[in-house]
């Protein structure tokens, strides 16, 4: 109720809100944490991809037209960056030159890539691009591809990698990163797993290795209070609501999360209430953001600790979050196919 009350507070402020266009529950992309783009339009979304992957050839033909085209996170730590692509529509992605390898992960079914010779093959695997060969992608609609390129202090360990060797290895790896990148704590944290997993990579390469511990099973009764937290943005936390809803006492519950996520269970509430407002910022269209208002929606009452919270979480603050999707707005290619739907791949 508090936060409905600072809520309305806050709206008498100012004299117009634009309506949400649909609810803001934490993003399914992986590395949600770190969105950039949300149902960004076409401009957007080729100026994003070439600013993350630092090359200005990329181009995107879109299947068809529509309103919303992709959406678009990515973590850069000391040891590489990762890229996740989300295509809310079927698209051609062409231009992709690196000068390290690349590994593409498809997550779901129908993505293709091609090398040089032009030939479509399905990505259905773990896959190494090699920098002479540049590659292009063609997703189909509601797929997503990982795309993950090391630093180059750690390229000499990863020589052995081939687009033909052994990936099982290290396609478990990676599939476990992303289980825990679903629990980070704050950003330190998420620099620390994501370093590891280019350590653990380069480690597997030239040696068999021991399988991964598994990611995957997390036990129901915990399943049903994360699925609260992330799928009732209006409901206000109560631990033992949380625990009777569970089906277990408030002190199983704490330990269960302390042990599965490494959080408690407010500290897993509050970083999903951030992942919200993030969520908001990222689709905000307004000439002003009512940074305030997102985060007092949001049940945080003292914008100053909210700010710092932020910054903890996800390594910059939240005028930062606005500002990165506006820079492509008003990057030369955003301004280049404003009005040039048709545009075709350079």
């Amino acid at each position: 109720m508090a936060r409905r009350r600072i809520g309305i507070a806050l709206e008498e402020r100012h004299t117009y809100f634009p309506p949400d266009p649909m609810p803001y529950l934490i993003p399914e992309l992986e590395l949600g944490a770190y969105l950039r783009l949300n149902r960004a339009s076409y401009g957007e979304w080729l100026a994003a991809i070439r600013a993350v992957w630092g090359c200005d050839r990329t181009g995107c033909r879109l299947h068809h037209h529509a309103v919303a085209v992709g959406a678009l996170a990515a973590l850069t730590s000391d040891s590489g960056h990762i890229v996740s692509l989300h295509a809310s529509q079927g698209m051609d992605l062409a231009g992709f030159h690196t000068l390290n390898p690349v590994l593409l992960l498809p997550l779901t079914e129908g993505p293709e890539i091609a090398f040089g010779d032009g030939e479509w093959r399905a990505l259905s695997r773990l896959l190494v691009a090699l920098p002479e060969q540049g590659f292009d992608l063609r997703l189909p609609e509601c797929s997503r591809v990982m795309l993950i390129s090391p630093e180059k202090s750690i390229l000499d360990r990863l020589s052995g990698i081939t687009a033909d060797g052994p990936m099982s290895d290290l396609e478990n790896l990676i599939r476990c990163y992303l289980y825990r990148s679903r629990f980070f704590q704050n950003h330190a944290h998420a620099q620390q797993v994501t370093n590891e997993l280019f350590g653990q990579m380069a480690s597997t390469v030239g040696m068999k290795a021991t399988p991964p511990r598994e990611c995957s099973g997390i036990d129901h009764r915990l399943r049903r209070a994360i699925n609260k937290i992330r799928q009732e943005p209006d409901w206000d936390f109560n631990l033992q609501e949380l625990a009777s809803h569970s089906g277990v006492s408030e002190r199983n519950l704490y330990y269960l999360m302390k042990r599965e996520t490494g959080m408690t269970p407010y500290r897993l509430y509050q970083r999903n209430r951030l992942m919200r407002v993030r969520q908001r910022l990222v689709d905000c269209q307004c000439a002003v953001p009512h940074i305030s208002w997102y985060a007092a929606d949001a049940g945080f009452s003292h914008l100053g600790r909210f700010a710092a919270l932020y910054r903890e979480h996800f390594g910059e603050l939240p005028s930062e979050t606005v500002q990165w999707r506006r820079n492509l707005q008003g990057s030369g290619v955003g301004r280049q196919v404003l009005d040039e739907p048709d545009l075709l791949l350079s």
